[in-house]
């Protein structure tokens, strides 16, 4: 099993200092560079503090300049909100920077108020019609020339200036639906997937439809990854702080997955816990045992069963409000008694 690290530039409230937030993230980084780590991941969010990544491959060379071998991924860019002749370019600046490290993916997006503002009068459930025509034109223009008339881009002939320096720049798709597991194994896509807060079965859900759509493709050699929160705590004040966080953010979180809150000046209004069920629970019982907390022995023990289910790699994600120096120490602890177990 490879593994994966995705952590943000977060505030939850503006006590936190940025310089802070942005060393924080570095030095998570090029921890996990020099751990081994395969891949680092930056999102794509707007006006959000929770997730403060408005240009995900500005993040990544930011990254590649503070590092020397982990891989940089674009997880994942919201293609709705991008020209494809800006965003070949954009990722192509990155691998050539980088000496060929980026991996990039494509997404339809999460919040419905994201797309308000940045895409006015479209809706999330539709915006996987504008990954679907982006991802096969960016790598037509990465080769060359190409003229397109689709539904939601034309333009006469162009090409990405500059050219990926890898001749095959691996793609990605965020899938968890059906018909974005075909698209992604019909288009030789890796996938990578997030069960937020649900239990096992809807990891073995994904795992079964990307199964189900490799069977009617004939075959696929990419890489099924799946991302979960994750805390690696030896103390009881670390798994107090840790499970106060995640129920944290989720309040969060569930306001902007669900509307039912404001967000003042960047910053999502708690939902009341109470209020958040389906893809956003919040029992303490359950998020310590549907996300990769615990233990060191506890995590080797949930990771084994990612393995067993088919997991190519597993993407440790480390932004969920909690304090950095518990983050780091959860980092080192996942390092120095998680990995070597899989390594």
């Amino acid at each position: 099993m490879k593994f994966h690290i995705a952590v943000n530039l977060e505030r939850m409230d503006d006590s936190v200092d940025m310089a802070s937030v942005r060393d924080h993230v570095i030095e998570m980084i090029q921890m996990a560079d020099l751990a081994g780590f395969e891949i680092a991941w930056a999102a794509e969010h707007h006006a959000l503090e929770m997730t403060i990544a408005p240009n995900p491959f500005q993040l990544l060379t930011w990254w590649a300049n503070h590092t020397r071998s982990i891989r940089l991924g674009c997880g994942v860019a919201n293609a709705a909100y991008w020209h494809p002749i800006n965003i070949a370019g954009e990722a192509a600046m990155l691998d050539l920077i980088s000496g060929g490290r980026l991996e990039m993916g494509l997404g339809s997006g999460a919040y419905q108020r994201e797309f308000d503002r940045m895409k006015p009068g479209l809706q999330q459930p539709d915006s996987w019609r504008y990954m679907q025509e982006m991802l096969p034109l960016v790598r037509e223009l990465w080769r060359g020339d190409v003229e397109h008339n689709g539904e939601y881009w034309q333009f006469p002939k162009a090409t990405s200036c500059p050219k990926p320096v890898q001749t095959d720049v691996p793609m990605w798709v965020a899938a968890r639906s059906p018909i974005t597991f075909d698209y992604a194994v019909a288009n030789k896509c890796n996938v990578m997937s997030w069960p937020l807060t649900l239990p096992m079965s809807e990891a073995e859900k994904y795992k079964q439809q990307l199964d189900e759509a490799i069977a009617k493709a004939g075959g696929w050699s990419g890489t099924f990854a799946m991302m979960r929160h994750t805390a690696v705590y030896e103390s009881d004040a670390d798994r107090e702080q840790s499970l106060v966080a995640i129920r944290q953010a989720l309040s969060r979180f569930g306001n902007l997955m669900t509307k039912k809150g404001e967000v003042q000046n960047g910053f999502p209004d708690a939902v009341p816990l109470s209020a958040l069920d389906g893809n956003v629970r919040v029992e303490p019982a359950m998020l310590e045992e549907n996300l990769m907390f615990g233990d060191a022995e506890t995590v080797k023990s949930k990771l084994q069963r990612y393995e067993a289910l088919g997991v190519d790699a597993f993407i440790y994600y480390a932004s969920m409000g909690l304090d950095m120096d518990v983050q780091k120490r959860s980092l080192q602890t996942f390092i120095d008694k998680v990995m070597p177990a899989f390594t």
